[in-house]
């Protein structure tokens, strides 16, 4: 019975390229996580930590350590998403005549939360960029292999931090946040050659792109059905 969290348990070959089972379920459980999320669906959130949890062993394998610790977080955060979208206060769940009824609706963030929160991603980046820099001579029995683009991750990962915050609340914000990191990771991962996860974020560009249209778009219902005469 094959390992599927072993990088080196091959699945199948494409083109010449090894697929892993790790690498094919973590894209295909991500992929389907990240296109409910577009769509507002709270199922996106239990099958988002499926994903996390096989990227964790992925990353882990190929040196990408900022990313391995993001997993974990990511872990933590579906399943308060998952709390947080289906428990909403009174004043924050979706009315009546449109779609989710009674789960958290969509917002947008004040400019200087927004700002909070970019400047606490950088700063958390030259922090966590230096501690992914050391980590092999810290712990060399556990880190064999000096991080890969530790501050180049560490932005990724701090960045990812504060789009989940972000999505958790429902704000329109997230995805822009969201397209910027997926650019990125687009790049790491090809140099990385896992070739899937690569085209996976790839895609992910474009999905962050219908993310903030949909989600833009439904706000902005909001604001009709509370305007015409039968919201007033």
């Amino acid at each position: 019975m094959p390992n599927i969290f072993d990088i080196s348990s091959i699945f199948f070959t494409i083109w010449g390229y090894p697929m892993s089972y790790l690498e094919f379920f973590g894209v295909v459980t991500g992929g389907v996580a990240v296109w409910l999320s577009t769509q507002g669906n709270v199922w996106s959130w239990p099958v988002g930590a499926v994903s996390v949890v096989l990227f964790f062993f992925l990353f882990y394998q190929i040196q990408l350590y900022p990313d391995m610790f993001l997993q974990v977080f990511f872990l933590v955060t579906n399943l308060q998403g998952w709390w947080r979208w289906t428990h909403p206060k009174p004043d924050e769940a979706i009315q009546e005549g449109t779609k989710h009824v009674g789960e958290l609706k969509i917002s947008r963030t004040p400019t200087r939360q927004l700002v909070i929160w970019s400047s606490a991603g950088l700063l958390a980046t030259g922090l966590l960029g230096t501690f992914a820099n050391n980590l092999h001579t810290l712990f060399p029995v556990l880190f064999s292999q000096p991080s890969a683009f530790p501050y180049i991750d560490s932005f990724t990962t701090t960045m990812s931090v504060v789009a989940t915050f972000l999505m958790i609340q429902k704000r329109v914000e997230c995805w822009y946040v969201w397209l910027v990191v997926d650019i990125v990771l687009t790049y790491i991962y090809y140099v990385k050659d896992v070739k899937l996860v690569a085209a996976e974020y790839l895609v992910f560009c474009f999905v962050a792109l219908q993310g903030a249209w949909l989600w833009t778009r439904e706000y902005q219902s909001y604001r009709q059905l509370e305007n015409s005469p039968r919201g007033a």
